[in-house]
């Protein structure tokens, strides 16, 4: 289901700030099943949002992150479909509850510099604390800010 949505959702979102090469191997790099399961034995943690029986988005985060009181939230992915309808924020206030709960202080995470997500993490009280880019491999490159927010309502 996760690997399902991405392949939906990530031509969508990155259309048209990545080329359809670097969108292919990404997708592979970061959704073939292997790679899945490999995130899950390091202890990332995955979230499933159902809408009417149906899985409509997705959440894939990480506690303690380098050892810090900060959950690194690795993913957060809706349908085309589901977005505007609350599903992002139900996601994202989830792992907000769970980094809480673990004792984490803040979350963090990585958006490409030119996806209209900014906003919407902006929207929820992340601000940009930095920027980097990361090779990724193959000449590919990830062109990302990092975003952060304190942990509690917003």
């Amino acid at each position: 289901m996760i690997r399902a949505i991405a392949l939906e959702t990530w031509p969508v979102a990155y259309g048209s700030i990545l080329s359809p090469q670097q969108l292919s191997y990404m997708l592979g790099l970061m959704y073939s099943e292997a790679a899945l399961r490999g995130q899950m034995t390091e202890g990332h943690r995955f979230v499933l949002l159902l809408h009417a029986g149906r899985a409509t988005g997705f959440a894939g985060y990480e506690q303690r992150y380098g050892g810090r009181r900060c959950t690194r939230l690795h993913k957060l992915y809706v349908l085309p479909s589901e977005q505007g309808t609350g599903a992002g924020r139900a996601l994202l206030e989830h792992v907000a509850a769970e980094a809480a709960n673990a004792g984490d202080i803040t979350m963090e995470l990585n958006v490409n510099r030119f996806n209209k997500a900014r906003m919407f993490y902006e929207k929820h009280g992340f601000r940009v604390v930095r920027d980097e880019v990361i090779d990724i491999g193959h000449g590919f490159v990830m062109d990302d800010h990092v975003m952060e927010r304190a942990i509690g309502p917003h």
